[in-house]
């Protein structure tokens, strides 16, 4: 494994747009949660997964700073107890602002934890209570501004356009702000209105006035555009960076390689099996009274389904998929194997070929999904 992501599924708010594995953080059994955090990396190493040269360490959630600073401490104690935190590459978190306090800060930072990812999504106060947060428009800045203070300096943060109302000018101020914080690195997401989410619920009613779909490929444009013009590169459709700072861990999703996923509802993929662990908190914690790792469901992945997952997910960084590393994993020129939908898409201008491997297009940038969709029979 290259990567390990832990789940923390606790918030003290849902917001109206998520669908993650996540509960409200109060009446929950939070400590015994931490502790079984801690179970099922052993009952792992027991197993014999090993942790020797793992990359990146990823807190997720659900949202990880909803923890005191007591637990977020012993959380870390118990992750230190597995890994050799000091020779990952990334040690990561979620977080969100208004819960990001200096005493966090501090834990995370003396914990090893460098890199933040704090979920923004806006700095237009009306937008940010019409999607369920609950900082407000300037908390990114002061948090920002403590967590360099504290040491951190491979920050990112998360941005939402396609919001219900979202203006052009709304989403140009958001970007404004955004960029006037000069970060290592940015993500930019469009809404997507998953199923069992408030959003959800209020579409159904014709009661979610979202931005059509040329306001927001308008903003997707005008982001590519103004990260470009800062310096930042697009080395993924949704995230961009000054060179050196990509997120490490979420290119061990793209590269297709192999990570754990630890915690309820976790998905992991290792030894060429991707598997789901147990949802609900309950069933979660008492599965691995058993001494079994907490997995409700497990697929082995087929050759023909490793290398679809490796175009559609490859295909996503600007780098795109090399042609020597496809034949080093599956044994087959690329071209053997998707020839046909190639020179479909090509024809197309979606995708075209450079430095020895297929890329998206700009205009392929801008209809990913249709691309993707190929690769998938």
């Amino acid at each position: 494994m290259r990567g390990m992501y832990i789940h923390i599924p606790f918030c003290h708010q849902i917001c109206f747009y998520c669908d993650f594995n996540k509960v409200f953080f109060k009446n929950q059994p939070v400590d015994e949660y931490i502790e079984s955090i801690g179970n099922e990396l052993a009952i792992m190493a027991n197993e014999g997964h090993s942790f020797e040269g793992l990359e990146t360490v990823f807190l997720g959630g659900g949202t990880p700073t909803s923890l005191s600073e007591k637990q977020l401490d012993r959380l870390l104690e118990l992750i230190h107890q597995h890994v050799n935190v000091r020779a990952l590459r990334e040690f990561s978190t979620e977080a969100n602002p208004d819960e990001l306090t200096r005493g966090k800060l501090s834990v995370l930072r003396n914990g090893g934890v460098e890199r933040l990812s704090i979920g923004v999504q806006s700095f237009d106060e009306q937008l940010l209570k019409r999607i369920g947060r609950t900082h407000g428009a300037d908390t990114p800045t002061k948090v920002i501004t403590e967590a360099r203070e504290i040491g951190f300096e491979n920050i990112s943060i998360d941005l939402i356009y396609g919001l219900p109302d979202q203006s052009i000018q709304q989403w140009e101020d958001t970007l404004d702000k955004a960029m006037s914080l000069d970060l290592p690195h940015y993500s930019g997401y469009s809404l997507i209105v998953e199923p069992k989410t408030v959003f959800y619920n209020l579409m159904n009613k014709g009661k979610l006035p979202l931005p059509g779909e040329d306001i927001e490929t308008e903003m997707f444009s005008m982001l590519i555009d103004r990260m470009a013009a800062a310096g930042k590169q697009q080395y993924e459709i949704s995230n961009f960076a000054t060179p050196g700072n990509e997120s490490i861990h979420n290119l061990i999703y793209w590269d297709n390689d192999e990570y754990a996923g630890i915690g309820a509802g976790a998905h992991g993929y290792l030894k060429g099996r991707r598997y789901a662990n147990y949802g609900p908190l309950k069933k979660y914690m008492e599965s691995m009274e058993t001494g079994l790792r907490p997995v409700m469901e497990e697929h082995e992945v087929t050759n023909t389904e490793a290398m679809e997952e490796e175009m559609f997910l490859g295909l996503r960084k600007s780098g795109g998929v090399s042609l020597q590393l496809f034949k080093m994993k599956f044994g087959k020129p690329l071209k053997e194997v998707y020839g046909d939908v190639l020179e479909e898409l090509s024809d197309k201008g979606l995708i075209s070929e450079s430095e020895g491997s297929i890329k998206l297009t700009r205009k392929g940038v801008f209809r990913g999904n249709e691309v993707f969709q190929q690769f998938l029979k």
